[in-house]
């Protein structure tokens, strides 16, 4: 019996298949520049042992609240350019967040005369997209201490620096929270935890390249050019004990941690 020939088509798929082989093998992801990784959920740290958590998912923001400090470990979200274009109006109504027990939460008088603003994590202007998340950022789960010269100074700055690299690159993912000293103060009656400083993570993913870069702000007034509270989220994770993106694959997230490059976290003046 003779053998059937092959169809052209069919030689063209089989070569195809072995060139792809042969990429995959020898160009893993990473040592080309490129990537194809998924983002699903790239915003949301790794599990903490060391402290209580409580992982509360909400329309627009996910938190690890902690019910000793009665604050967030930390909040994570994805912003995007149609999100910054939101309409809905300002809540500002600070109210315990349901999804917390009573005994185990802060409320709005902890922070009457207490000397700090109710300072927001996933600010009420990233949530503009929507009534519920409007809402849901006035939780008090949401709610650091926060001096009023840092809240609406150098810390709002970077929120606006935020949205506005959202516009730019279509989409940041952020994930932000306090660092609390072992020996920390605390305000009001459910003896809610002052913060030292505040921590910002950023993610954006850019023809195909993934970049990151970290931010510290001490919980004080000042003010210097935002170039200069910039580390790399190595740092951050030194300094606060949470592992940041663990859902990167461990090549592209141990190369991306380690580097820091403020002139991709600039916007561009057209």
């Amino acid at each position: 019996m003779s053998k059937k020939k092959k169809k052209p088509g069919v030689i063209a798929l089989m070569l195809c298949i072995a060139i792809a082989c042969f990429l995959i093998e020898y160009f893993p992801a990473g040592e080309t520049g490129q990537t194809s990784t998924s983002l699903c959920n790239v915003e949301i740290p790794a599990a903490l042992y060391d402290r209580t958590e409580r992982i509360i998912t909400h329309k627009g923001y996910t938190v690890s609240y902690n019910c000793d400090w009665k604050i967030p470990n930390w909040v994570a979200y994805e912003i995007t350019d149609y999100e910054v274009d939101g309409r809905e109006e300002r809540s500002d109504k600070f109210v315990p967040d349901p999804m917390v027990p009573k005994y185990l939460s802060a409320t709005t008088n902890d922070y009457k005369n207490s000397g700090y603003d109710r300072g927001h994590m996933a600010p009420a202007a990233d949530m503009k997209w929507d009534e519920q998340a409007m809402k849901e950022s006035f939780y008090l789960s949401n709610i650091c201490p926060q001096l009023h010269n840092l809240n609406a100074g150098v810390w709002k700055d970077l929120e606006e620096q935020v949205r506005d690299l959202a516009v730019q690159k279509g989409s940041i993912y952020v994930v932000c929270g306090p660092i609390v000293s072992d020996d920390y103060q605390t305000i009001g009656e459910n003896n809610v935890a002052v913060p030292d400083a505040f921590f910002k993570v950023l993610l954006q993913k850019e023809k195909e390249k993934i970049h990151t870069i970290g931010f510290i702000y001490e919980n004080k007034s000042g003010k210097r050019p935002m170039s200069s509270y910039a580390r790399t989220v190595d740092e951050i994770e030194e300094l606060t004990g949470i592992d940041f993106f663990p859902a990167l694959p461990d090549e592209i997230e141990n190369k991306v941690e380690a580097e820091v490059d403020f002139s991709k976290w600039t916007v561009s003046k057209k």
